[in-house]
Parts: C-alpha cells; sequence; structure tokens
C-alpha cells in the first residue's frame, strides 16, 4: 500500500466542493469516520485551510475526542488576509485543531506568498522553536513554481499535478524543485472530479478538452482499470512528488482511493500519459473555471 504517500483533504469536511460532488458538505459524524478510517489505513497527514468553513473544527473535535489518533497538519492562511500578527495566526490554528505543532504552514496563494513576505522571519523563528516544521506556497503556474524554486525560506510547495497537468507541463521543473531540496505535495490528481464526467457531455469545459478526456478513457482500457486508479497511481507514482492530496466524501469513497493508490501503472502507458498535451493551460485551473467563460453544467 502507498498509504503514506496519501495526504487526506478535508475542504469537503467544511464545505460543498468539486464539480462531480453530488452530496454536498459531509457531516461533522461522517467527517468523523472518514478520518478515523484514514488513520486506521496509515494516513497520517490533513490538508486544510482557513477558509473551507470549518473544516479546522472539525479537525480539532476529532483530535478532542481521539487523543491517541493525532494526524499531523498542512493548513493554509486565507487568500487574500495581510498577517499582522503570524504567532496569532499559528497559535489560533493550533487550538482549533487540536494539535502542538504545524506540519506546514502554507500560504494559499503566490500573491498571498508575496503579501506576506515581511512574515517570513517570524515564521522562520518558529520553525527554530518546534511550533511550524515547514513554510509552504500553494500555487497554479509554472512561472510561480520557478520563482519558489529559488526561495531558500519556502520548504514546500503544493501544485495541480494530474493526468492532463502531467509530466510535459511540469515534470523537469518539479525535478528542478527536488533538486533544491522541496518538499512537493501535489492536489488536484482528479482535477476536481473532471475525469468522471462524460466525455459526451454538452458542457463547454468537457467538449473543450473532449480530445484529452477520450484518450484518458482509452488508457484506462488499454490498462485494463478505472479512471480512478489511473489517476491517483499516475500521481503516486512520480519520484519528483513526495505526497499526494486527495478529497473524498465518504468512507466507501476514502476505500476506493487508498486501493487505486496501491495500484502500479505500466511504464508504457505512463509514457503515453506524458505524451497527452493540453494547449490551453487554463482549462486546467479550476480557479479560472468560474470566472472565465467556460461553462460548467453537472
Amino acid at each position: 500500500m502507498m498509504n503514506n504517500k496519501v495526504i487526506l483533504g478535508t475542504v469537503q469536511m467544511g464545505l460543498p466542493y468539486g464539480i462531480s460532488n453530488p452530496h454536498g458538505k459531509i457531516l461533522m459524524a461522517e467527517s468523523h469516520k472518514i478520518l478515523d478510517y484514514a488513520f486506521m489505513s496509515g494516513i497520517r497527514l490533513l490538508d486544510t485551510a482557513e477558509s473551507y468553513g470549518n473544516a479546522h473544527e472539525v479537525i480539532g473535535d476529532y483530535h478532542a475526542l481521539n487523543p491517541d489518533k493525532k494526524f499531523s497538519v498542512i493548513t493554509k492562511v486565507s487568500p487574500g488576509k495581510i498577517i499582522k500578527t503570524v504567532e496569532k495566526e499559528v497559535e489560533k490554528y493550533l487550538h482549533d485543531l487540536k494539535i502542538d505543532e504545524l506540519e506546514c504552514f502554507m500560504f494559499h496563494s503566490y500573491n498571498s506568498y508575496r503579501n506576506n513576505l515581511d512574515v517570513i522571519p517570524r515564521l522562520k523563528e518558529l520553525k527554530r522553536n518546534g511550533i511550524v516544521n515547514q513554510i509552504g506556497v500553494s500555487i497554479y503556474t509554472n512561472d510561480e513554481l520557478k520563482t519558489l524554486i529559488l526561495e531558500d525560506a519556502i520548504d514546500s510547495i503544493q501544485l495541480p499535478f494530474n493526468l492532463l497537468d502531467n509530466y510535459s507541463i511540469r515534470g523537469k521543473l518539479l525535478e528542478q524543485a527536488k533538486k533544491k531540496g522541496k518538499i512537493i505535495y501535489a492536489r488536484s490528481a482528479f482535477l476536481q472530479g473532471l475525469f468522471f464526467k462524460n466525455y459526451e457531455e454538452k458542457s463547454i469545459l468537457v467538449q473543450a478538452l473532449r480530445s484529452q478526456l477520450t484518450e484518458i478513457d482509452k488508457l484506462s482500457r488499454l490498462e485494463g482499470v478505472a479512471i480512478a486508479q489511473l489517476a491517483l497511481a499516475y500521481c503516486i507514482q512520480q519520484s519528483s512528488i513526495d505526497q499526494v492530496l486527495i478529497g473524498v466524501d465518504s468512507i466507501s469513497q476514502l476505500k476506493s482511493n487508498l486501493t487505486a493508490a496501491s495500484y502500479q501503472i505500466s511504464e508504457k502507458v505512463i509514457l503515453l500519459i506524458n505524451q497527452i498535451r493540453t494547449q490551453n493551460t487554463t482549462l486546467l485551473n479550476p480557479s479560472l473555471w468560474k470566472e472565465s467563460d467556460i461553462g460548467i453544467s453537472n
């Protein structure tokens, strides 16, 4: 099993999220069951954020009820926030999450990082004191990645990587980042569920990516596995990626994803995935789907 390479995302525990999520926000009791199963399965790292509704509270309640089952936590400061006292921010996160240290204090965007450069020296001090283990930034673009590779203060980078946002787009840069000692967290392994949409669907987004989605379907048939296995295993098997973030809306989905995480794709199919190219990379950025003229119909 590759569960030690899996990070459990918690956005759906605090907010309704994902274009293929029919269930909306997960109830607190169900969230606790998911966390319990994740811990039992060997997952030890959670990804959350200040802006994920009450996700901090859900995790904190779980820790309070299960003091012998403490997760390490990556959390992200709200995107538009100008941090006045970073020590107070961290103290509040630790209090809400019911933990003693943060695995990673992450800026929710590259702009958030640039707008708060003055707190980096204080975050470094929190690192020296063992209160924060990593300083990280969540990004979208290769230009942002290129810049952060050169930023010595940044320990970890979270970015999209998947069957379309793949090695052909990011591979060489990720290898450079690893040479600089960066920890790489991959997210959007399923591209918010886009890979599970019917490629015959009449949404503008699906039709814009129809040829690529058709190719993914062909490769899943060639490999003889479900698209979820193909998508997650592709990310897990990247040597330049340390851990892969998955979000779930039920225990059954978590079980399915953990099964997918343990699958080994053939080298032939990995090379074929690497050859899938998307010229318009804005189509692969979920943060632009609603702001742009790309329509999504469920």
